[in-house]
């Protein structure tokens, strides 16, 4: 293994994270690389699906053995081994798409969204319908009255505020199909401009909702919103201008518009061509592909935090060599450009990705990383 300083380099870590990871007090770059439960399986040589359902009590054994070894390897217990059981969690509520049409099926690896509609008609119905739609009787399932009032007499408990979705063009490519939404836009720009406004709807709707049940008041509600939109690459500058980019600005502008606002968006693939229309959101902290190097995004983003930009798979291949190089190539690029580096994956952290590997990251800081 790397021969990394442990109480050292955590000691300096506790500081670099402050200032959104931009603090001039922090003597080396953020570690972002914290691993995740997808990560117990190959770690431990157990079998189990990463993106599947694993019983919470199951979850919470492994991840005891998963930080014992963590502890030895990096120094640190990385995952939660409390998560609570079944029977305090809140019932699910209907997804997003739902309310677009489409269906949420597991198909024995992952969950995936499929689509509803077809054509520009089916769609326009499905719109229709929306305007129609009572979306809290929609989206709450019938026994959350009853699951509600349990849980906070047994276990004061509230239902979760709703901060986080797929973004427009991921979600509109699931229930339309991809090919459709960028026909659409060419096709019927109308009919795509209301499509986008139904989604900015639909999403303060759900805001909305969710925190009048979790029981926030404008006082306190949480001012912070994440997409994840990978999809989103799929189209070109003009096409997001006019349907994803609409989405994003009226979500920040209602429920995180301020300053020291939390707003964030994560898109694994290639997002070059987009960078100036997102710049324009004032990101607080960004994650995309491992195709775009700090120093672009930084050109657009001079104050967003870069949440990257390790290739996953570099990661997952556990090369600690070829880590420890890309880990140099993104630290000496924060030097240059004024820190603001949360030194994490370029995408999601998967399964065969090892605690080895994960000291070789904080090796690379150690040793690069240092301002």
């Amino acid at each position: 293994m790397q021969n990394v300083r442990l109480d050292e380099f955590w000691e300096k870590d506790a500081t670099a994270h402050e200032d959104n990871c931009f603090s001039p007090a922090a003597r080396q770059v953020a570690l972002g690389v914290l691993m995740s439960h997808e990560c117990l399986f190959a770690e431990l040589g157990e079998e189990g699906n990463p993106w599947g359902v694993t019983p919470p009590e199951r979850l919470n054994e492994l991840s005891r053995r998963y930080n014992d070894k963590a502890e030895r390897i990096v120094g640190r217990r990385l995952l939660d081994e409390n998560l609570p059981p079944a029977a305090e969690v809140f019932p699910e509520i209907r997804g997003i798409g739902e309310v677009f049409g489409g269906k949420y099926e597991y198909n024995g690896v992952s969950t995936w969204l499929l689509e509803g509609m077809h054509t520009p008609r089916e769609l326009e119905a499905q719109l229709d319908k929306i305007d129609k739609m009572d979306l809290r009787e929609f989206i709450l399932p019938p026994n959350w009255e009853s699951e509600k009032k349990r849980l906070f007499e047994s276990c004061g408990k509230r239902p979760p505020c709703w901060r986080a979705m797929r973004g427009p063009v991921t979600l509109a490519g699931s229930v339309y199909g991809i090919e459709n939404l960028i026909y659409l836009i060419l096709d019927e720009p109308e009919l795509a401009e209301r499509f986008s406004d139904t989604i900015a709807s639909v999403i303060r709707g759900y805001i909305d909702i969710m925190d009048a049940e979790a029981g926030v008041t404008e006082a306190d509600r949480p001012h912070t919103f994440s997409f994840s939109d990978d999809e989103c690459c799929m189209l070109n500058p003009e096409m997001y201008e006019a349907f994803g980019y609409p989405v994003l600005k009226k979500t920040f502008d209602y429920i995180c518009p301020n300053p020291g606002d939390y707003r964030y968006q994560h898109s694994d693939s290639a997002m070059g061509h987009l960078l100036p229309i997102l710049a324009r959101l004032n990101l607080t902290a960004c994650n995309f592909g491992p195709t775009l190097t700090v120093e672009e995004i930084r050109a657009h983003m001079p104050r967003t935090r870069i949440d990257g930009q390790l290739s996953p798979m570099t990661f997952m291949n556990n090369d600690e060599d070829a880590i420890i190089a890309e880990v140099r190539r993104d630290c000496e690029a924060a030097r240059r450009t004024g820190r603001g580096l949360h030194l994490s994956t370029a995408g999601s952290i998967n399964n065969g990705s090892l605690l080895t590997s994960m000291r070789a990251v904080m090796f690379g800081i150690q040793e690069y990383g240092q301002y």
